[in-house]
């Protein structure tokens, strides 16, 4: 879904010692040591006058393509910060956006501000304006609340938790931001694809009539991995292969199948289903150097209403591919990907897309900045937790075999935090779930 950058700095296999509390800990002290800390005021940075800082927390591919687009949505802002686990990342990341020679004029990033470990994101927050947080779904909570703690705008990929808990702690974090007046822009890019929006509105005045029926595709091949090497912690493998692993992925239906189940619930105008049963498992990615997640689901959602949601993701190589939202409507029916829009309905309305929109990934960051300069926050942080909890619940469902229900799936304890965030702690890899065994919690 998302356009990568390819690092350029080889694997040094360096380990660091960084030390940071749990995030049970952090939720309950962050507010206490936030206290001192002072909103950003909107007006401000009214006009373009003054220039915004930029923080980047999470050095990868995305993070990089994130940073660059932030550099690109405004004419007065820099890059003045950034911060990783991993230095090769953030070097290369860094190197990758200075060879661009128009980033480079806005990137300010000496030695002292590249932070490293677990409590980077900190030092990033505390002297920037407007923060980027790309670092593995797990951290998105407590970086989410740290920033807005500290009263700063934020981009926020997607998804933004791995577990109920911190799917409830975002959506408190969210309002918290509405109060204070802070930007917060999802990483669910669709949603500011143009293309999509006028698609989805046609849907919504009814063009195809009542929604019977949704089905969310996401079918690909597969994606990279990193070997084990001599020498390397469980929690030094564990954050390398940061994908093969539940506890910071949310598995493949979470990662990236959120993308496409964020389109359904948008064409429902943002209602959710109420209970879900599915399946899933392994079938190619079965050794132990893809972690424990699935390689495939298919989940069953189903409204109140008595609507339907049909959810298949696939991660195998070889197989046919197709990353779409499908509507069926009393009225007609409707595809909508990347591609192209039809939607036959009582006339054919179709599109093309890629002709005349403007890059959905630079809108996003677009709108973000606009909405500083004009103090006029945007707040996307409803939907994209719960879309998040949507496809939750879905992995919930396969995992265990169980019908879940929307409340069970939300108020669930199932946490899926490590015991600390150290190099050195114990993170045996964890069984892969089996349905009919695997309870619910």
């Amino acid at each position: 879904m998302r356009q990568s950058f390819t690092l350029a700095a080889k694997e040094k296999g360096k380990r660091m010692k960084a030390q940071g509390s749990s995030r049970r800990d952090f939720l309950k002290t962050a507010v206490a040591a936030s206290a001192a800390t002072t909103s950003l005021n909107l007006a401000v940075f009214a006009g373009g006058s003054d220039r915004l800082k930029v923080g980047l927390i999470g050095c990868g591919g995305r993070g990089t393509g994130a940073a660059a687009q932030a550099l690109q949505a405004d004419p007065n802002v820099e890059l003045h910060a950034m911060a990783d686990v991993f230095e090769d990342r953030l070097a290369g990341s860094l190197k990758i956006l200075k060879e661009d020679e128009n980033l480079a004029k806005k990137i300010n990033v000496p030695k002292e501000r590249q932070f490293l470990g677990f409590d980077a994101y900190k030092s990033v927050i505390a002297c920037c304006d407007v923060v980027l947080l790309t670092t593995p779904p797990h951290f998105r909570p407590m970086h989410l609340r740290a920033a807005i703690d500290a009263g700063r705008h934020v981009f926020a990929e997607k998804p933004v938790a791995v577990d109920a808990p911190g799917v409830r702690s975002v959506l408190q974090t969210c309002e918290d931001a509405k109060k204070k007046e802070l930007s917060v822009v999802s990483g669910l890019c669709l949603r500011y694809h143009k293309g999509f929006q006028e698609a989805v509105k046609r849907v919504h005045d009814g063009y195809l009539g009542d929604i019977v029926t949704l089905q969310a595709n996401d079918l690909r091949g597969g994606v990279w991995v990193h070997p084990r090497q001599p020498g390397w912690s469980d929690m030094y493998y564990q954050m390398r292969n940061w994908y093969y692993f539940t506890w910071l992925s949310g598995d493949f239906n979470v990662e990236q199948h959120v993308h496409f189940l964020d389109v359904c619930a948008w064409l429902m105008k943002n209602q959710y289903p109420v209970r879900a049963v599915g399946t899933g498992g392994r079938q190619v990615r079965v050794e132990p150097q893809y972690g424990h997640i699935y390689d495939h689901f298919a989940i069953a959602y189903e409204y109140d209403n008595g609507s339907r949601l049909f959810s298949f993701c696939r991660h195998q190589r070889g197989c046919k591919g197709d990353m779409s939202a499908y509507v069926f409507g009393t009225r007609g029916n409707g595809t909508i990907n990347e591609s192209r829009i039809t939607l036959d309905g009582p006339k054919r309305y179709f599109d093309k897309l890629g002709r005349k929109y403007k890059n959905m990934y630079q809108v996003e960051h677009d709108e973000l900045f606009a909405s500083i300069r004009n103090g006029k926050p945007i707040n996307n942080g409803e939907y994209m937790a719960k879309s998040t909890l949507l496809a939750i619940m879905g992995r919930m469902a396969a995992y265990t075999g169980q019908l879940i229900t929307w409340e069970m799936a939300l108020n669930s304890k199932e946490d899926l935090s490590p015991p600390r965030y150290d190099w050195d702690v114990k993170l045996p890899d964890p069984p892969v779930a089996m349905p009919g065994k695997t309870k619910f919690i």
